[in-house]
């Protein structure tokens, strides 16, 4: 029978969800929306590297990765903080697409799936 941790569970939604050898993260936005999609991009990176440990991986572990952008204008600037973050040869999968997010303010989200180390 499979394993299924839950943690940070919400009604909606857990932060975190173990199944396996395999970490799956809920989205995640910058710390504050009020800021550049350079800050966004920077501090949402920042959160998913803590929910990472939490749950005993890290993004070199990073299977794949789905960015979602409120405006393709950023697409650059966004990748110009993602290439700083992510280690050198464990260049997830990942795809980049426009939407709206749940919040007009939010200029970038990410949902990211990672092996256990």
């Amino acid at each position: 029978m499979a394993t299924i941790e839950r943690m940070e569970v919400g009604q909606r939604m857990s932060r975190i969800v173990k199944h396996n050898e395999t970490v799956y993260l809920c989205g995640q936005v910058g710390a504050d929306a009020n800021t550049d999609i350079t800050e966004q991009t920077r501090t949402m990176l920042e959160k998913v590297d803590v929910l990472l440990e939490q749950a005993g991986s890290d993004r070199s572990y990073i299977l794949s990765a789905t960015i979602y952008l409120r405006d393709m204008k950023d697409f650059t600037a966004m990748n110009a903080v993602w290439d700083t973050w992510i280690p050198e040869g464990h260049a997830p999968a990942r795809a980049c697409v426009e939407a709206r997010l749940a919040r007009a303010e939010l200029l970038v989200e990410i949902s990211v799936v990672a092996a256990i180390k």
